[in-house]
């Protein structure tokens, strides 16, 4: 089966069970993270960018969490850059990398503009168009990282799961869609991730690119640009990563945060909350010093007084303090008020983060962290090395992800929170998936609405 063949004819029901409980957990959780990054300063910037620089044209989409119309390339810039501003998206080891964050707003916001044009969309045709995303935008990924020797931001890989989901839903032909994919390749935000995790700005994983890069191609292909061939998908160097479409998924392997900052702090985390279960008299003011040992990437976020939300989620030190502080680290952890709490700064400060040469050798293919705590009454406790809760090996359930989605999701209110995900379950029986998905695109409150 071509992959022009796989988009064109694949159907949300033929994926096995467990890909498709994959496929709309992930769908609950990037909305979730997109509620929970509504009132942030990166999210209400962009939506003022896009407001003033991309008014209305013949596709126009509304504003997630906020419901004005604009063009529907700003508002996928928008969305993606949403997304993006709360590192709690769900992630991909072998392309290093996450798909969601670009491919949902993207299709959300293609899908909000053909409903508005007429042309209405089922919630199965959604659903469908939506895991052809993942799954290419995934496959890209990994044959990008496997020819390339530059670590790439996400933007640089999943806009080509954004034309090949959007390809389906404007039923282009096979010459259309490979322009698109083309162009979508060749304009690519292929940013030097590494940057970002050094010197951490709102410039994040590229995912505003990715979601912009994907649908501008699609306008452009439709408009008779030409653009192909895409080297990453048809190449003959990268045909294995593209010749078991819809026998092998990419999705499956998947795995989910428990906490809005990078992957590569979250086994510390979850080593930091086995040790409080197996010892629960641990606490804040009981620690006298934290030593992390993790590998040399994970050691290069340190992070332990950041000046601002960007610089606390590409963190470890200080989120392993929030954490324990806190008893929690969602979003109200890693920004505003709680970047200057003179509590979290102290327990930071006693962090110290050191790379340990045999967790660096089983990188990138684990990503591992061991803790030793020093308390003050002299108890030395040090954990096993651990592995990130979330993983496909560790995977968190669906229950663990609707509380994730209610803690993110809490300053909708709990009605409209529990309506967003009655209608994300509900979406596969739906005849119109933006009727059903109706909720996601008033604005949060009065502040949000006038940013």
């Amino acid at each position: 089966m071509s992959l022009f063949e796989f988009c064109r004819d694949f159907d949300f029901r033929r994926a096995p069970a467990h890909t498709r409980t994959i496929l709309k957990n992930s769908l609950l959780d990037i909305v979730g993270v997109m509620a929970g990054a509504a009132s942030n300063d990166t999210s209400k910037m962009m939506r003022s960018y896009a407001r003033l620089h991309y008014p209305g044209g013949m596709y126009t989409s509304r504003l997630m969490f906020d419901g004005q119309r604009v063009s529907t390339l700003g508002a996928a810039w928008a969305g993606g850059f949403s997304a993006d501003s709360l590192d709690a998206h769900e992630g991909h080891f072998k392309s290093k990398g996450h798909a969601g964050a670009t491919v949902v707003p993207a299709l959300l916001a293609l899908t909000d503009a053909l409903h508005y044009n007429g042309q209405d969309i089922s919630g199965r045709e959604f659903l469908s168009a939506l895991c052809i995303g993942y799954e290419t935008a995934l496959r890209a990924g990994t044959a990008l990282m496997a020819t390339s020797p530059t670590y790439h931001a996400s933007g640089g890989f999943s806009a080509i799961g954004v034309v090949c989901a959007g390809a389906r839903l404007l039923g282009f032909d096979e010459q259309t869609f490979r322009h698109a994919l083309g162009i979508a390749e060749y304009f690519s935000a292929r940013c030097p991730m590494m940057r970002v995790v050094l010197a951490p700005t709102m410039l994040r994983d590229a995912h505003g690119a990715g979601a912009y890069v994907g649908l501008n191609a699609l306008l452009m292909a439709q408009a008779g640009m030409t653009g192909a061939p895409a080297q990453t998908v048809e190449d003959a160097s990268v045909a294995s990563h593209w010749t078991d479409m819809g026998k092998r998924w990419e999705i499956d392997s998947q795995y989910f945060k428990p906490w809005p900052v990078c992957r590569w702090a979250q086994p510390a985390l979850t080593a930091m909350l086995e040790i409080q279960r197996q010892h629960p008299e641990v606490s804040a003011g009981s620690i006298e010093a934290i030593r992390v040992e993790t590998f040399f990437e994970s050691m290069c976020l340190q992070g332990h007084t950041p000046r601002n939300a960007d610089e606390a989620q590409y963190a470890l030190a200080f989120p392993l303090a929030a954490l324990i502080v806190r008893g929690q680290l969602g979003p109200d952890e890693v920004t505003g008020d709680s970047i200057t709490a003179p509590d979290i700064l102290s327990l930071s400060s006693r962090i110290e983060i050191l790379e340990a040469e045999d967790i660096s050798l089983r990188f990138p293919d684990e990503i591992l962290s061991r803790l030793t705590l020093t308390l003050k009454n002299g108890t030395v406790i040090i954990s096993p090395v651990t592995a990130a809760k979330g993983d496909p090996q560790t995977a968190m359930t669906t229950a663990e992800l609707e509380q994730k989605f209610d803690l993110f999701s809490m300053h909708l209110g709990h009605e409209r929170s529990l309506a967003i995900k009655h209608a994300i379950h509900s979406l596969g029986e739906s005849q119109s998936a933006i009727a059903t998905l109706e909720p996601l695109f008033s604005s949060t409150s009065p502040s949000v609405e006038g940013s």
